[in-house]
C-alpha cells in the first residue's frame, strides 16, 4: 500500500504525458486533414461547369515514376512577338471577306470521290495544329484514312452502331429532330469520300522515354483545333460533315491501332462536293441572337 502511494504521483505524471502526446497527435492529424480538404475545395482540378476529364491524380504529385517531372521545362525561353498589324479599313475588309467565306460553310453529305492533293490535307492539318492548348500540350492526333478497305471497315463499324443508336439509344425526340436533315444510320460518304480524318484527343501524353505527361483541358483544346480545321478546309474549297460516332470509339481505336490514351472525338469525311450535292435550306441566327455586349 505504501509502495502504491509513493508511485501514484509518478503514475499520474506519466499518464498525463501520454494523454497530452495523444491529444497533440490527434490535433496534427485533424489539421492536416482540414488543410487537404481546404486545398481540394479551393483548388479543384476539374472545372465544375465543363466537367473536363483531364486525367490527373494525387499520386501524380507525389512523384510517381510513370509521370514526367515538369521542373525541367521551367526555363523555357521567350522570344519577341511581332504580328502583322492592319489599318482599321484593312481589318474591316478582311473580317468581312473571312465572314463571307465561312458563311458559305455547310455540312455536306454528298462528297465526290475525286482525289484531293495530299499536300493540301497535310497543310490543313498543320493549320489545325496551330490551335492553343492547355499548357501547350497539343493533345491531338489526326488520323488520315484514304485506303478503301479501311474506310469500308470504318463504315461497317459506324453503321452497325448507328442503327442501334437510331432505333434504341437516341430516343424518339432526337430521331424526330434529325428528320428534317434527312440523315440516318446509312453513311455512304464514308466509302465515297477520298479521305477520312479521325480526330483523337490524347487524355495524357506518352513521351519517347515512356513517361506520361498531363494534358490539361484536352477535350476543349482538341475541339478548338477541330474548329480551325473546319475553317482550313473551307478555305481550300473542300467540304465535310462533322460526325461523332456514338459508341464506336473503342472499335475504331483498335482498328487504327491507336494507344489507350487516345479517345475518338470527331470524324470528318473530306473531299470536293459531289456534282449533285444538296444541303438543307437552313438559316443562321442573327448577330443579336448570338452576341451580348456588356
Amino acid at each position: 500500500m505504501v509502495v502504491f502511494s509513493s508511485l501514484t504521483p509518478v503514475f499520474v505524471a506519466v499518464l498525463c504525458v501520454i494523454i497530452g502526446f495523444l491529444f497533440k497527435s490527434s490535433q496534427r492529424r485533424e489539421t492536416r486533414s482540414k488543410q487537404e480538404r481546404s486545398d481540394q475545395t479551393a483548388r479543384p482540378w476539374v472545372d465544375e461547369d465543363l466537367q473536363d476529364d483531364t486525367e490527373i491524380s494525387s499520386k501524380h504529385n507525389e512523384g510517381d515514376d510513370d509521370w514526367l517531372d515538369t521542373t525541367e521545362e521551367e526555363n523555357l525561353p521567350h522570344i519577341p512577338y511581332t504580328p502583322i498589324q492592319y489599318s482599321a479599313t484593312e481589318m474591316l475588309e478582311r473580317s468581312e471577306k473571312f465572314y463571307s467565306l465561312m458563311n458559305l460553310r455547310r455540312s455536306v453529305r454528298f462528297i465526290s470521290p475525286e482525289p484531293v492533293p495530299k499536300q493540301v490535307i497535310d497543310n490543313v492539318i498543320r493549320t489545325a495544329g496551330t490551335a492553343p492548348s492547355g499548357a501547350h500540350t497539343e493533345p491531338w492526333t489526326f488520323v488520315v484514312v484514304s485506303d478503301s478497305d479501311v474506310k469500308h471497315k470504318i463504315r461497317e463499324i459506324i453503321e452497325e452502331e448507328e442503327e442501334i443508336n437510331y432505333k434504341q439509344r437516341m430516343g424518339d425526340k432526337w430521331v424526330h429532330d434529325l428528320k428534317k436533315l434527312r440523315t440516318n444510320w446509312v453513311k455512304e460518304y464514308l466509302d465515297v469520300a477520298p479521305c477520312l480524318i479521325l480526330v483523337f484527343k490524347q487524355t495524357y501524353g506518352i513521351l519517347p522515354n515512356g513517361k506520361k505527361k498531363t494534358h490539361y483541358y484536352n477535350e476543349i483544346s482538341v475541339s478548338i483545333s477541330c474548329g480551325i480545321l473546319l475553317a482550313a478546309l473551307q478555305n481550300v474549297g473542300l467540304v465535310t460533315v462533322t460526325t461523332t460516332p456514338l459508341n464506336c470509339g473503342p472499335q475504331l481505336r483498335s482498328l487504327l491501332q491507336r494507344p489507350a490514351n487516345e479517345k475518338l472525338l470527331m470524324l470528318l469525311p473530306v473531299g470536293y462536293p459531289a456534282s449533285d450535292a444538296e444541303v438543307p435550306d437552313l438559316k443562321r441566327k442573327d448577330l443579336n441572337d448570338i452576341m451580348v455586349t456588356v
